[in-house]
């Protein structure tokens, strides 16, 4: 099953739109995707393909996800995330998903998967590896603690997206502040007193990036209050 995979992912292979996607994945020297390799597939193709061979093994998934291709990788993660998604028992996939985080390396990767399999598994469970997560030196283990959270705010729960928030508002990695602002956002979407009151305690020390991203959906007046540091 998995060389009929990867005999389909070459078929649809498109080397124009894999160009535009190293550029726009910042795959050059010192960038964050630096070396990582692209076919040119979009998300909906990678998505009728994990459909297609959604009953992959995970002996093979392991195989996959390790792959050079960024596309390889997204779509294991993307069988996965249907795999967990049916499963009674899974344990199995969160613990998976843990141990692969080296290969989950874009952002693309983390976001596309990190609520549906971290956030779900963690819904009814303590949520202390988050703040383990979150406290990584791995700018990835970073991004999967906060963006994992936002399983929680769709259910109108919001404290551990604080909880992690505060500790990466020091984050000095640009990923990381577009992504804490990003969940504060829709924190605030869902209950704007909340994201007002946790701005106000902790203005200081929230990035330029960070308060953009969080503060979007305010009135204009409102914002360039923040953005100014006059807001009452």
């Amino acid at each position: 099953m998995l060389t009929l995979l990867r005999e389909e992912i070459q078929r649809i292979a498109d080397s124009k739109k894999a160009k535009i996607l190293q550029r726009f994945f910042k795959t050059g020297p010192g960038e964050y995707g630096e070396g990582d390799i692209f076919l040119g597939i979009t998300v909906p193709q990678s998505r009728i393909l994990a459909k297609r061979f959604g009953s992959l093994p995970l002996k093979d998934n392991r195989t996959l996800i390790s792959s050079k291709i960024h596309e390889e990788r997204l779509i294991a993660l993307l069988i996965l995330s249907e795999q967990f998604k049916k499963a009674l028992r899974k344990d199995t996939f969160f613990r998976f998903y843990l141990k692969n985080t080296r290969h989950i390396n874009n952002w693309d990767l983390v976001d596309l998967t990190a609520p549906n399999i971290v956030g779900t598994f963690l819904e009814k469970r303590s949520r202390a590896i988050l703040l383990k997560l979150a406290r990584s030196s791995s700018l990835w283990e970073r991004r999967i603690a906060i963006v994992a959270t936002f399983h929680f705010i769709r259910n109108n729960e919001f404290n551990d997206t604080l909880r992690i928030a505060k500790i990466l508002l020091t984050d000095n990695e640009d990923l990381i502040r577009k992504a804490t602002g990003w969940m504060l956002r829709e924190v605030g979407k869902r209950n704007e007193s909340v994201l007002k009151k946790f701005l106000k305690k902790n203005y200081p020390h929230i990035s330029r990036t960070t308060l953009r991203y969080a503060i979007e959906k305010f009135p204009p007046v409102i914002r360039k209050k923040y953005l100014a540091g006059t807001i009452s």
